[in-house]
């Protein structure tokens, strides 16, 4: 069945993971981690796309980020794209498709998801075995949102601020936070629902969300049959 086309709608947090095409490495050197950084800094600016937090794996990278127009998020994940992959390209000596075809998203809600979303990428390194603490892995916003260093990629959501009511209580609360970990289901939803596509939120959430697009934001909404699709 044809994928669905993406869900993209302006002043909702979106989660999106960009995997190298047979989840071969698009990271060799701590050189193309930060020309990719940098790119993301540049283009986020460029068409209105607020990062709120991300993690770059060897072979990966996620995002959550708010784009403040419905065309802003694939119009960075596009120039971003085409730019690392010349770059990369030129630099490994090699040429053809770094990317597993395009980048997937969906849409999270706030209250419910956002800060869960930010300590799943930020837990990322930890679960696949490359350090045992989160502030040990530089290529994450993890450091930004504890005070190790300042991160001119990242813009804190709203949210954040009601961690606490100063930088240092904000810190510590993140920390803890991340420290804390997520629990299996949220991770589960978490990674099926960028996969998919799928609106992750309660039936509040997904139903106004559906009032503002023609394209189908969950599986089965209530008052409609349930399809059978195939994860994306």
């Amino acid at each position: 069945m044809a994928r669905l086309p993406r869900l993209t709608l302006p002043g909702v947090p979106h989660h999106v993971i960009q995997r190298g095409n047979n989840r071969q490495p698009v990271f060799t050197a701590a050189a193309d981690y930060t020309l990719l950084l940098g790119l993301l800094a540049e283009n986020a600016k460029k068409f209105g796309v607020l990062v709120h937090a991300y993690v770059l794996m060897e072979n990966h990278f996620h995002l959550l980020a708010t784009p403040e127009t419905v065309d802003a998020l694939p119009q960075m994940m596009q120039a971003v794209g085409r730019r690392y992959v010349r770059y990369f390209n030129d630099s490994q000596g090699r040429s053809g498709t770094l990317w597993e075809g395009r980048y997937r998203s969906t849409l999270v809600q706030t209250e419910r998801y956002l800060l869960p979303c930010m300590a799943y990428l930020d837990l990322n390194p930890v679960r696949a075995g490359l350090v045992a603490d989160p502030r040990d892995y530089p290529w994450s916003s993890y450091g930004h949102y504890t005070g190790l260093r300042a991160d001119k990629l990242v813009t804190p959501h709203p949210l954040c601020w009601g961690l606490g009511n100063t930088p240092f209580a904000r810190e510590a609360a993140y920390a803890n936070l991340v420290h804390a970990g997520i629990t299996a289901e949220q991770q589960q939803q978490l990674t099926e629902s960028v996969l998919s596509g799928w609106a992750l939120g309660d039936a509040d959430f997904v139903a106004d969300l559906q009032k503002r697009t023609e394209r189908r934001v969950t599986k089965a909404l209530a008052g409609r049959p349930v399809s059978r699709q195939k994860s994306a």
